[in-house]
């Protein structure tokens, strides 16, 4: 690290945990967002101002005047803009060092593949379950850690699905892709503005720990939040043996 870098990092150095060798972890990782909406925005933010390496922005769609009440990355002079786009002009003025990659596509199947191979951590910012499902699968294909956030009206979570580790739950081990469950978004049901916030920037704080190898993550647990008592609760995730993605009988998992 050079003399600004040692500055501008000075406060995670200090951390015992962290040190100078955490961040530069942090450095020399790249890790991929896939949204950059109420979610994406927070972890983003502090993934750049952390100084993860790269990171790759991935989200499909333009910047809305609704999304300007919750999704931090955006202005209003930017409405009608990829927010890909957006979120990579914001990031260049929080970190211009941070080498962040702005996609503005809806990914296929092989091509989050091809992203999610080239990654050391992915973050699931979306709010379908169809990507949520296709970017595990690509995340328990290549033994990339993925962690997971969902935000609607006042309920959130999170949690950490790492295959590194054999006997570590995959997302579809919680919700069966052959289950259905009611899709709710936010142009119906709304959402509480700071619930974004304060599940994005824990995705950000898991996605940190694990690059920098610092503390527990939350494998294994499943993180909820009723933001109308502030309310946290936790429930332990186990691997389905039979699930169609990471079990037994699935040999890509293997």
């Amino acid at each position: 690290m050079n003399d600004q870098q040692l500055l501008r990092y000075s406060r995670h150095i200090l951390l015992d945990e962290i040190g100078i060798e955490g961040q530069e972890r942090l450095l020399a990782s790249h890790a991929l967002i896939v949204g950059a909406g109420g979610l994406g925005s927070p972890v983003a933010y502090y993934l750049a101002s952390a100084g993860v390496g790269k990171i790759t922005l991935v989200d499909n769609d333009t910047v809305d005047l609704t999304n300007l009440q919750r999704q931090i990355l955006h202005t209003t002079d930017r409405v009608g803009m990829s927010k890909a786009r957006s979120g990579q002009m914001t990031l260049a003025q929080i970190n211009p060092e941070v080498h962040v990659v702005a996609l503005q596509e809806r990914v296929s199947d092989a091509r989050l593949h091809e992203l999610v191979a080239t990654a050391q951590l992915v973050l699931d910012c979306t709010d379908n379950f169809a990507t949520r499902h296709a970017i595990n699968r690509a995340c328990v294909a290549h033994k990339v850690p993925l962690v997971s956030g969902g935000a609607i009206m006042f309920d959130g979570q999170i949690s950490v699905y790492d295959k590194r580790h054999a006997d570590s739950p995959c997302y579809s081990c919680l919700f069966p892709e052959n289950e259905q469950f009611p899709e709710m978004h936010c142009s119906i049901m709304g959402v509480f503005a700071p619930l974004v916030g304060i599940i994005g920037a824990s995705q950000a704080t898991e996605a940190i720990k694990l690059l920098a190898q610092v503390g527990t993550s939350l494998e294994g647990r499943l993180l909820m939040l009723n933001a109308r008592t502030m309310a946290w609760s936790s429930i332990t995730l186990s691997r389905n043996p039979a699930c169609p993605v990471c079990g037994q009988n699935n040999t890509s998992s293997q």
